[in-house]
C-alpha cells in the first residue's frame, strides 16, 4: 500500500472497474459486491446512500458506502451507518482496510459526527476482529437479518 489513498467518486468511467473489486470468495457470504452495492444504493434512496471508490494510485483497490446523515427509520440505521467495505481479494492484508476507515472517520469528524455504525454477519472468517481491532464495540442490538451492530465513538481522538 502507499502512503496515501483516496476516495474516488464513481463515475461510468471508472465504474467497470470499481465493479471488478472483488472480496475473497470466502468473505462474499459476509460482504455484498459493488455491482449488489450499486444495486442496494438505488433501491434505498431514503438511505441517503455516499459510496466511494478507493484508489491507491491509478486503480481501484477497494470500495466503501455508507447511509450519510440519515435520520434513522425502522429499516434505516444512522445517522452514520458504514454499509460495505471491500479491499479487493489479491490486496487483503497490507492496511487498506485500516486506511479506508481512517480516511471515512476523518470525513465524519469534519461533518460533526459523533458516532459510526455498521454490522456484520456472524461467524468464522467474518470482518467482526477487524471492526473490534478498530475500536467498534457491540451496542447489544442484531438486526432483522441477525447481523450484530457495532459502534464506533468518533468523539473520542485516536
Amino acid at each position: 500500500m502507499s502512503s496515501q489513498i483516496r476516495l474516488v467518486e464513481v463515475t461510468d468511467a471508472n465504474r467497470d472497474a470499481v465493479i471488478a473489486v472483488r472480496v475473497h470468495p470466502a468473505q462474499e457470504r459476509f460482504v455484498a459486491s459493488v455491482e449488489k452495492s450499486f444495486q442496494h444504493a438505488e433501491e434505498s434512496p431514503d438511505a441517503n446512500p455516499w459510496f466511494r471508490a478507493v484508489y491507491d494510485g491509478d486503480g481501484p483497490v477497494g470500495f466503501v458506502m455508507l447511509s450519510w446523515n440519515v435520520t434513522p427509520q425502522p429499516d434505516i440505521r444512522g445517522p452514520y451507518f458504514l454499509w460495505r467495505l471491500l479491499v479487493d481479494a489479491k490486496l487483503q492484508g497490507r492496511g487498506y482496510g485500516s486506511a479506508i476507515l481512517n480516511e471515512v472517520v476523518a470525513l465524519l469528524r469534519a461533518e460533526g459526527a459523533t458516532e459510526l455504525l455498521t454490522s456484520y454477519v456472524p461467524g468464522e472468517g467474518s470482518p467482526e476482529p477487524f471492526y473490534r481491532g478498530y475500536g467498534f464495540l457491540p451496542t447489544g442490538e442484531v438486526d432483522e437479518d441477525g447481523e450484530i451492530i457495532l459502534k464506533l465513538d468518533l468523539s473520542a481522538r485516536p
